[in-house]
């Protein structure tokens, strides 16, 4: 399985921010963000800052897609 942060994308859009917007609110590094936009591993704690930040729940702003590329909630 990987990570997606797509609904993390879409929730910016929602809150009308932009990345460089949420970079400084929660404290953490351009290359954290990029990171997650390659869709890879951060830390909880950046996760979590997020989370309250936006006041989210972490299945808000990613979930785990299966190595197959189906969608986490999509039965088999």
């Amino acid at each position: 399985m990987r990570v997606s942060y797509n609904k993390l994308w879409k929730l910016l859009i929602d809150k009308n921010m932009k990345r460089s917007d949420l970079i400084e609110a929660v404290r953490t590094s351009p290359n954290t963000i990029a990171k997650m936009g390659k869709n890879e591993n951060i830390s909880m704690d950046v996760i979590t800052r997020i989370c309250e930040y936006l006041n989210c729940d972490v299945g808000d702003m990613m979930e785990m897609i299966p190595e197959d590329g189906g969608s986490s909630s999509e039965e088999k």
